[in-house]
């Protein structure tokens, strides 16, 4: 089998062009998420779904575990060697894993900060970890949400436990 160099040529186009549509893909599916992750947010701060804060999340997993339907976990460059924020990231991880609930780590805690408000005193909330919440008894139905669940189910299936939303710069 011998080929011409025009038709070497022409699937090296061809694999390139199924290369950038790939990428192409790989992005538009990258903004679904980031998108997904920050309709899902907004919505459930409107319901009042939302319980913000590394020990908060602790108190919500203790005394209610079946209303928690999704984690969101946060850090960056600051926090990334903070042993004690990392141990409690393991046992969050941990419960969600043992009651079913989708978690996911972002790379930009002050954009979740900004997209879940400030406290009482006007400071930003410690979002290093957020749960959104639905009561057991009415479940709380979004598309967001279902879209981040598909995104999690995904990534478990190529074994990403934990998959990593990165938020696209503003």
């Amino acid at each position: 089998l011998t080929m011409t160099l025009e038709e070497i040529h022409g699937q090296e186009n061809t694999m390139e062009n199924a290369d950038s549509c790939w990428v192409n893909a790989l992005l538009l599916f990258a903004d679904l998420k980031c998108a997904a992750l920050e309709e899902l947010l907004v919505a459930a701060k409107k319901q009042d779904y939302l319980t913000v804060g590394v020990y908060e999340s602790a108190k919500v997993m203790n005394v209610d575990p079946d209303s928690v339907a999704f984690c969101v976990l946060a850090t960056d460059e600051e926090y990334e060697c903070d042993i004690a924020l990392q141990i409690h990231f393991t046992l969050i991880q941990a419960f969600c894993f043992d009651n079913d609930i989708n978690v996911v780590r972002v790379n930009d805690i002050e954009r979740l900060a900004d997209l879940v408000g400030a406290n009482e005193t006007g400071e930003p909330k410690d979002a290093h970890c957020i749960l959104v919440t639905s009561p057991s008894a009415n479940p709380w139905k979004d598309p967001a949400l279902d879209k981040l669940s598909l995104f999690c189910e995904e990534s478990r299936s190529v074994y990403d436990w934990v998959p990593t939303i990165t938020l696209p710069e503003r």
